[in-house]
C-alpha cells in the first residue's frame, strides 16, 4: 500500500467518470442535428430511428451512472428516472407507424424538459458540482427546448424536423462544453486534493 494514495471526494470521482459520457452524448446530438438539417425530407423516417438510438444510448448511460458512481441518492434517482424516460422514448421511436414520428416531438420535449430540470436542480443543489455554471446554463437551455417542443404548435413534420435539428445541435454543443468544463474542474479537484 502506498502512502501517497489520496481518497477522492465523491464529486471528483463523478467528474472523472462522467465527462466522457457527456461528451459522447453531446457529439451524437450534434451529428444527428446536422444530418436532420441537411436532409430534412429523406431523413424523416431515419430521424425516428436515429432519435431512438440516441435516446436508448443516452438512457443506458444514465442508468449505468445511476447504479455505479453517482455520489448521492438524489443524483441516482434523477439519473435513473431520466434514463428510464430516455429508454421509453427510444423504444417508442422504433415503431413502424409514421404517427410515432409526429408524436416524437412531444416525447422529446418532455424528456428535454425533465432532463433540463434534473440537471438544473442537481447543479443548484450542490455548490461543489464541477462545471456548475455550464450545467445551470445547459439545464435552462434543455428545459427551454423541451417547453418549445411541447407548447409550440408545429403544423408540419418538416418544421418539426428543423426545430428538432436546431435544438439537437444547440443542446449537443452545450453538452460538449459541459463535458470539457467537468473535465477541467475534475483536474482542479485532483490538484487540490494532492
Amino acid at each position: 500500500m502506498t502512502t501517497n494514495t489520496v481518497l477522492e471526494s465523491p464529486i471528483a470521482a463523478l467528474a472523472k467518470k462522467t465527462w466522457q459520457t457527456i461528451l459522447v452524448t453531446g457529439l451524437l446530438a450534434v451529428v444527428l442535428g446536422i444530418i436532420v438539417l441537411v436532409w430534412p425530407g429523406p431523413s424523416l423516417l431515419v430521424a425516428g430511428v436515429l432519435f431512438g438510438i440516441y435516446m436508448v444510448v443516452s438512457g443506458i448511460f444514465q442508468l449505468v451512472a445511476a447504479f455505479t458512481h453517482l455520489p448521492s441518492t438524489s443524483f441516482r434517482v434523477l439519473s435513473f428516472i431520466s434514463g428510464v424516460l430516455s429508454l421509453i422514448i427510444g423504444v417508442f421511436c422504433f415503431r413502424d407507424d409514421i404517427t410515432s414520428i409526429v408524436l416524437l416531438g412531444l416525447f422529446v420535449g418532455i424528456a428535454w424538459l425533465f432532463r433540463g430540470i434534473a440537471v438544473l436542480f442537481s447543479a443548484l443543489s450542490e455548490d461543489s458540482v464541477p462545471g456548475r455554471g455550464w450545467q445551470v446554463f445547459y439545464g435552462l437551455i434543455s428545459a427551454l427546448a423541451g417547453v418549445v417542443l411541447i407548447v409550440w404548435p408545429i403544423g408540419s413534420m418538416a418544421t418539426l424536423i428543423w426545430v428538432v435539428g436546431i435544438f439537437l445541435i444547440v443542446i449537443g454543443v452545450m453538452e460538449i462544453i459541459t463535458a470539457f468544463g467537468v473535465r477541467k474542474e475534475s483536474h482542479l479537484l485532483d490538484e487540490q486534493a494532492r
